[in-house]
């Protein structure tokens, strides 16, 4: 299966071990000269021809066997929504009595997601079905949100390889004479920005993994999840106004008075808010990514052919990190919106909807 155009484009970034891997053989050698020490690392870059290619068979080769081990995923293994909401619905043992009278083909179309093909009319005849659907919400939003934290822990460790990179050719460039401590401030800066941003990267994944073994009910028992690489990629064509339209009206028959409006009420702000957070994440992966992509793949060209200096290929390395981070908030908000959507189209009432536009540092929902 092709993977989403902002993962592909993440694969990118890979481009900083062209920086990486030569400084890490040239730190083996004799000391440097004036002549050759701070070109060592743009030098070497020529002698992978295959660019990316090369780059991986020689971090293949090279690689310790401490990292190989280390990079093993160890924890409890949640692969998708569906097994983080049934793991949440057996903390809650009032709720089997609701699974039971909804029947397994019902109960299995709400654990993945599939709400709107659930006949509405169940909210009026099964008992405790409205707690049953919160707890899946919960359970739901929280795993997209420990995968997309996962997610950008990578892309920030990516570009954290990168800034040090340039921070430490920016040093033997000093060292040298052919450049100013002013002028290696900035790269020093950029170096400390990069690790800022990884370590809150770690902290809200960490934080992500916490509030979803939370609600498992397992806190102080199970300490890590293991989780898949990507969220679901973003849908194509998402649903049509005709067809929430009727699906709304269809659950409003269903609700008391007081009720169904607030409902309509909700059902508008959901609607709204899925549209847009859809339209985003399109545009995030088929318009923005892609155009980086395209730049660092241009960039790198140039710099081959030594018409871009290391500096422009590490200032696009980050641009493109920072568009695949905004991309993977994207497409959580798309399917935190989605989720709210098909819980109002249940009759459900969040307590507050997704907002949009933040990056993908931070969860964006409240709790219900």
């Amino acid at each position: 299966m092709k993977r989403p155009l902002f993962l592909r484009a993440a694969g990118h970034l890979l481009v900083t071990s062209v920086l990486v891997a030569p400084l890490a053989l040239s730190a083996q050698t004799a000391p440097p000269t004036q002549e050759t020490d701070w070109r060592r690392a743009n030098d070497a870059v020529g002698s992978f021809q295959r660019g990316h290619g090369d780059i991986l068979k020689w971090e293949q080769a090279h690689l310790p066997a401490e990292a190989a081990t280390a990079s093993q995923p160890n924890g409890w293994a949640v692969s998708t929504a569906e097994e983080a909401v049934r793991r949440a619905w057996l903390v809650h043992r009032e709720l089997v009595r609701p699974q039971n009278r909804l029947g397994s083909e019902n109960v299995r179309m709400i654990a993945t997601g599939r709400w709107m093909e659930v006949d509405p009319s169940l909210q009026r005849r099964v008992d405790d079905v409205g707690e049953l659907l919160e707890v899946a919400v919960l359970a739901r939003k929280t795993w997209i949100e420990a995968v997309a934290a996962q997610q950008v822990v990578r892309v920030q460790q990516t570009s954290l390889e990168a800034a040090q990179a340039a921070n430490e050719l920016g040093k033997r460039m000093v060292s040298v004479g052919n450049w100013s401590k002013l002028q290696q401030s900035p790269v020093q800066l950029a170096e400390a920005a990069a690790r800022m941003n990884l370590q809150k990267a770690k902290h809200a994944a960490a934080q992500a993994q916490t509030n979803l073994i939370k609600i498992w009910g397992l806190t102080g028992i199970e300490f890590a999840v293991v989780l898949p690489d990507q969220l679901p990629d973003v849908p194509a064509v998402a649903l049509t106004g005709t067809e929430l339209a009727q699906r709304a009206a269809a659950i409003q028959r269903q609700l008391p008075n007081a009720e169904r409006l607030r409902n309509r009420a909700h059902s508008m702000s959901a609607t709204q808010a899925y549209a847009a957070a859809h339209a985003l994440a399109l545009d995030s992966r088929n318009v923005v990514l892609k155009e980086r992509e395209y730049i660092t793949e241009e960039t790198v060209l140039h710099y081959n052919g030594m018409l871009k200096s290391v500096w422009d290929l590490l200032d696009e390395t980050r641009n493109q990190a920072q568009a695949t981070v905004d991309a993977i908030g994207a497409q959580r908000d798309f399917w935190i919106a989605e989720t709210d959507l098909q819980w109002v189209m249940q009759g459900g009432s969040p307590d507050n909807l997704v907002s949009l536009g933040g990056g993908a540092d931070a969860p964006k929902t409240a709790g219900h």
